[in-house]
This record gives C-alpha cells, sequence and structure tokens, in this order.
C-alpha cells in the first residue's frame, strides 16, 4: 500500500526529560527504530483512511438528517467527537490531525460533486 507523504510517520511522539539529548527508540531486529516501521505505517494509514470514510459517510447522513446545519457547523461538531475519542480509538495527535484535514477535504470535494450534478 502506497501512504502517502503526508501522513503522520510518528503518531506518537516522545518527549524524555533530563538535561542531555535523547529520543525515544524500539529495538527490532537489532536495529533501533524511532517512530513506526514501514509496515506499522502503512497498517495505520489504512486504519485511518478507514476511519475518514465511515466519517464521511457519517457526515453525509448527518447533513440530510440535520438539514439546519451547515457543513461548517457539522464537520466541527464531527471533528470534537472524533477529538475526544483519539485516546479510545488509540489515536496519535498527528493522526488525529490528518483525519480531520482528510475528513473535511473529501466531505467538501463530494458535496461539491453532488451540488455540480443537480444544478
Amino acid at each position: 500500500m502506497q501512504v502517502p507523504d503526508d501522513f503522520p510517520r510518528n503518531p506518537f511522539p516522545a518527549s524524555l526529560a533530563g538535561t542531555q539529548a535523547k529520543f525515544a527508540a524500539r529495538m527490532i531486529n537489532g536495529r533501533c527504530v524511532v517512530g513506526l516501521t514501514d509496515d506499522e505505517r502503512a497498517e495505520r494509514y489504512a486504519m485511518c483512511l478507514d476511519l475518514v470514510e465511515q466519517l464521511v459517510a457519517y457526515c453525509r447522513r448527518k447533513s440530510l438528517e440535520q438539514p439546519t446545519r451547515s457543513p461548517n457547523e457539522l464537520l466541527g461538531w464531527v471533528e470534537r467527537g472524533v477529538r475526544n475519542k483519539q485516546a479510545v480509538w488509540q489515536l496519535g495527535g498527528p493522526e488525529v490531525d490528518w483525519i480531520v484535514a482528510q475528513m473535511r477535504r473529501s466531505y467538501k470535494l463530494n458535496s461539491d460533486e453532488i451540488d455540480g450534478r443537480e444544478s
């Protein structure tokens, strides 16, 4: 799976206390690895992309159920829900930012396509 460059490379950045510079790493196959391996990153990307698709479908459904809500109001409401579920869904902050940006982009793109066909 091709992971786009804008997808976070390290969704759980770590900082370690002390006066000397430190970094958080894991030992994998005899090598120190900071952040995700390529396979882990691809797996997390697939998970996040699936969540984006579910959220866009949810936004479409809610926009039909609540037509008085503006698209920005609806997207803001869903974004707050995603951010509140971040720990439950075991998402890193950079992943949540990416998911929200993709959700907004995809929802607006799909809404524009639908509006264009109805005209």
